[in-house]
């Protein structure tokens, strides 16, 4: 089993956050992927870096991210680029 881990940058009530799950799903077990879900609410910079962006996807690089919008297509090639 992998340790790698997909995290969604979030916060409470980010109804586009909902949908951008729907496109991970598919992924997680593709590429042998953990998932997480930070709120940015807890995190100053997190929040200034993508309070304006959210939901976003990385694999823990915040200069390394996948912002919405973004389709299950799309987060696959991103994936396969960093991880294949």
């Amino acid at each position: 089993m992998s340790d790698r881990t997909l995290i969604l940058y979030t916060t409470l009530g980010c109804s586009l956050c909902e949908k951008a799950k729907v496109e991970i799903w598919p992924q997680l077990e593709a590429f042998q992927l953990r998932f997480a879900s930070v709120d940015i609410a807890d995190d100053e910079e997190l929040s200034r870096r993508f309070g304006w962006s959210i939901p976003v996807v990385g694999l823990g690089d915040v200069d390394d991210v996948l912002c919405w919008p973004f389709n299950s297509h799309e987060l696959e090639g991103w994936l396969r680029a960093r991880l294949d």
